[in-house]
């Protein structure tokens, strides 16, 4: 595991775990964020079901039930070629859901599910949110309370065995989460979704939970990824346990080659069942994909030098701005881009630990935030080139901003004790501002003493910050090894300034295995690390932010648990209209924030693609995803060009 790319979108064909997971099981319900005329495009039968090509949870869908392909695709765009990309680490295993060891990566992309999405776990149709079509279902049957849900199957489906994908195996790989899947997960499934029924071969219907919100349920069950009943029960495999062996999936990439900790390829199945759909047209153009594995970011930056790599999208600001000064790029073989990026910044940066016992403290966690200098770190260490998110939200109607009022303010006000008076009275925060010259902030290392006093601590003969029994207020700073520089450079400098304070606080950087149990372990009092932007609601929501799973979620590497958060979680949930439903999300970004469990540590507003010039992309890419290994292509004629001057072999 490495760093989360998404503070500088970088990386795109990698998730890390809680991604992945979130994207591929919880099925997040996002609310739209771009104004949109489409008409209602579900269909209500004399019998009162609604019966759709896919599913949006108001109703609406962009695309008509007799769309030819993605409008942001090219419908024509070749088939062919190799795109070739470095990841730095290690892996063990082919098992994407397994709860030990290293997984590598795109290791889920062979698996297909009810509703569709992009080979990278990212958003398709990746032109607008919170819409899903049918891939292995070809229509999406339900009642307008949502009380159940059925999917009506393609038959023609198969996996890459030839085997048909069935109504059994989508039942049996939701049963296999439940009993081999991450608790979280499993616990929250099963209050939700008590009883799956497969009625034919090709034809499965979930049912509800009464008394519950109908929010994200069917999205959720129509995102599982989908496996083959039949491999499982004749291997003995589980899906919690690391392995090399793959399991065929539905998808239009197999695995050609692993090479432990060196390689992986994916190659183009020719015979992929579902070449023809719409929902795949212009997709999934190269015949090979592979991943080439380094120790670090600098071997796979020199790989990509020498034309090893032939596609990178940078996330290290210095590399950027100063590295591209090469012969390859200056003759014109190398191609260097930066492409807008519409999709809101996560919330990523330095996490708290929240069970450390002195980070319980939020004058502590404020104190400790007060000597990070993004200022200076922008300017000395990322070339100026990223804004600071000072929101779960940034940049879209859900930021909340001001004092609560209006709609938003009887929201709050009827969640009673659980909502403090400061949530009324105070603006939400937001970063403070530090000396871009300087790397320690004088006015803010005062203020940070004054809030160590108040939390009980002062700096001793010695210089040290101790509580008021005397100790020394000791923390760690778990750091990826083979992560970039500059990530360890920022880390190093916020350090210092830690000590500056009097904290013992100690810099842990260790090699990719244990960097991965220590994290899954919360093992660390601060890491690297964040959560995804908030853009709508949905029952993801609870296993990421909510207190009955923090203890033990991989979605919440903070361990938040607020009451004030779960009720505002648990009523978007029952919100009846779009309206609504942004007015309890602008009460959570403000409740999030109120919480203070992350330091913002910036973004890079663009995707910064560097690649040999031998690839094709649509002139417009869409605002939700970059998708290079999704939509992008194979040009021939270049490749050969490169070739024939010597610039590739």
């Amino acid at each position: 595991m490495t760093r989360p790319q998404s503070r500088a979108k970088a990386r795109t064909f990698e998730a890390r775990p809680a991604r992945i997971l979130i994207a591929a099981l919880t099925g997040l319900s996002i609310a739209v964020l771009v104004a949109t005329t489409a008409p209602a495009t579900e269909t209500e039968g004399s019998d009162g079901m609604i019966r759709s090509h896919g599913y949006s949870y108001f109703g609406e869908l962009t695309y008509p039930e007799d769309y030819a392909h993605f409008d942001y695709v090219n419908p024509d765009a070749p088939k062919g070629g190799t795109i070739s990309i470095a990841q730095s680490g290690t892996f063990d295993s082919m098992n994407p859901y397994t709860r030990q060891g290293r997984r590598a990566a795109l290791s889920w992309m062979m698996y297909e599910s009810l509703l569709g999405d992009s080979p990278t776990a990212s958003a398709a149709p990746a032109d607008v949110l919170g819409e899903q079509y049918g891939l292995l279902a070809h229509t999406v049957e339900y009642p307008e309370d949502k009380a159940w849900v059925i999917f009506h199957m393609r038959p023609e489906a198969r996996f890459s065995d030839g085997t048909p994908v069935t109504a059994h195996d989508v039942a049996f790989s939701h049963n296999l989460l439940l009993d081999q899947g991450l608790q979280s997960y499993a616990e929250a499934v099963r209050k939700r979704i008590p009883k799956v029924e497969v009625l034919d071969d090709h034809t499965i219907k979930f049912y509800f939970a009464e008394g519950i919100s109908r929010r994200s349920l069917i999205d959720q069950v129509g995102g599982v990824p989908v496996w083959s009943q039949k491999w499982f029960e004749e291997t003995g495999a589980r899906i919690d346990e690391p392995r090399l062996e793959t399991s065929p999936g539905s998808g239009p990439y197999v695995v050609d080659e692993i090479e432990v900790n060196r390689r992986v390829v994916y190659k183009r199945n020719p015979d992929y069942w579902g070449w023809d759909l719409p929902f795949n047209k212009g997709r999934h153009n190269f015949d090979e994909i592979r991943i080439e594995y380094f120790a670090d970011d600098t071997a796979g930056f020199e790989a990509f030098k020498a034309g090893e790599v032939t596609y990178r999208t940078e996330s290290d600001a210095k590399k950027w701005a100063s590295a591209y000064d090469f012969p390859a790029v200056n003759n014109g073989y190398v191609k260097l881009e930066e492409i807008p990026d519409g999709t809101p910044p996560a919330m990523q940066g330095i996490v708290f630990n929240l069970g450390s016992e002195p980070l319980k403290d939020k004058r502590v966690r404020e104190a400790i935030a007060l000597m990070f200098n993004f200022e200076w770190t922008n300017k000395s260490l990322l070339y100026g080139l990223f804004d600071q998110q000072p929101s779960f939200s940034t940049g879209t109607k859900l930021q909340a901003t001001g004092l609560p009022e209006g709609e938003e303010l009887a929201f709050l006000q009827s969640l009673g004790d659980v909502v403090p008076e400061e949530i009324y009275t105070s603006e939400p925060w937001t970063p403070h501002e530090s000396d871009p010259d300087r790397l320690t902030t004088r006015k803010n290392l005062r203020a940070a003493l004054r809030l160590m006093a108040e939390a009980g601590y002062e700096v001793g003969d010695n210089g040290m910050m101790r509580d008021a029994s005397g100790e020394v207020l000791r923390l760690d700073f778990l750091l990826n090894a083979s992560g970039s520089p500059t990530d360890k450079a920022i880390a190093e400098n916020f350090v210092r300034n830690l000590q500056q304070l009097g904290i013992d606080a100690r810099l842990e950087a260790v090699d990719a295995s244990q960097y991965t149990k220590r994290e899954r372990d919360r093992d660390y009092d601060l890491v690297f690390d964040g959560y995804p932007a908030i853009l709508g609601t949905g029952t993801g929501l609870l296993q990421r932010l909510g207190s009955e799973a923090a203890a033990f979620s991989l979605f919440n590497p903070a361990g938040l648990a607020s009451p004030m958060v779960d009720a505002i979680i648990e009523a978007s949930l029952l919100t009846e209209s779009q309206e609504d439903e942004d007015m309890t999300m602008r009460a959570l970004d403000r409740a999030l924030r109120y919480e203070f469990f992350v330091i913002p540590d910036g973004y890079a507003p663009d995707h910064w693609a560097a690649y040999w010039d031998m690839y094709g992309r649509p002139e417009d890419i869409p605002p939700f995803a970059l998708g290079v290994l999704d939509f992008w292509w194979y040009d021939a004629d270049k490749a050969e060009a490169l070739k024939a001057a010597g610039a590739l072999r």
